[in-house]
């Protein structure tokens, strides 16, 4: 296992061969953590996975990911912790305490679900890149309307400014593992920006 200040060579590696396309005036990441596009190799989700575990507060009872690309993640995080997983899904299935969350990021709009929760629960917030924070915004304000505790939240990569005005905006401090940034239209990696002091 690396030591917690190890770079992330593989994933570096990975994100800097990244496809950039224009979506809306957005400048949207293809690439293998964020997409699964072209492929991803194993060694590197690994390596991703060890670094989540080593900086993650684990003490929970569950561990929550949004739909599509957060479920890479918690899936093999969930089998190396011992830790129940939830998804937030695109979809409504109608089940009693079904909470529904409006998800607005920089390219769409679209209605999130959670289920499988309830007041109390403890839980770490776990997902593959931070932009615009819409995402975690929606997600976290409605974990917390439900009673749910976000005891940590971890995001592979962060782009752009977003982070910390987030973390004040929630009083929660967002842990990151790679920032990336789109320059020339190509993906720039860099070692994620001081998380700020939350009381």
């Amino acid at each position: 296992m690396p030591a917690p200040d190890a770079p992330l060579e593989g994933l570096k590696r990975s994100m800097e061969g990244a496809v950039v396309v224009p979506r809306g005036g957005y400048s949207y990441i293809v690439s293998p953590l964020t997409d699964g596009i072209p492929f991803m190799e194993a060694e590197v989700l690994e390596e991703v996975i060890d670094r989540m575990v080593e900086i993650a507060d684990l003490d929970c009872d569950r561990l929550v990911a949004p739909e599509a690309m957060g479920i890479p993640l918690v899936v093999p995080l969930s089998l190396h912790t011992g830790i129940p997983y939830v998804v937030v899904r695109k979809r409504s299935y109608g089940l009693p305490g079904e909470v529904s969350v409006c998800q607005v990021t920089g390219y769409s709009t679209c209605q999130m679900y959670i289920n499988g929760l309830r007041e109390g629960d403890r839980v770490v917030l776990v997902d593959d890149i931070l932009s615009t924070g819409g995402t975690l915004r929606s997600i976290v304000t409605a974990l917390r309307s439900m009673g749910v505790e976000v005891v940590d939240t971890v995001v592979v990569l962060e782009k752009g400014d977003g982070r910390a005005a987030l973390e004040r905006e929630l009083g929660m401090c967002i842990k990151t593992l790679l920032r990336v940034d789109v320059l020339g239209g190509r993906v720039v990696t860099s070692a994620p920006r001081p998380r700020i002091s939350v009381p």
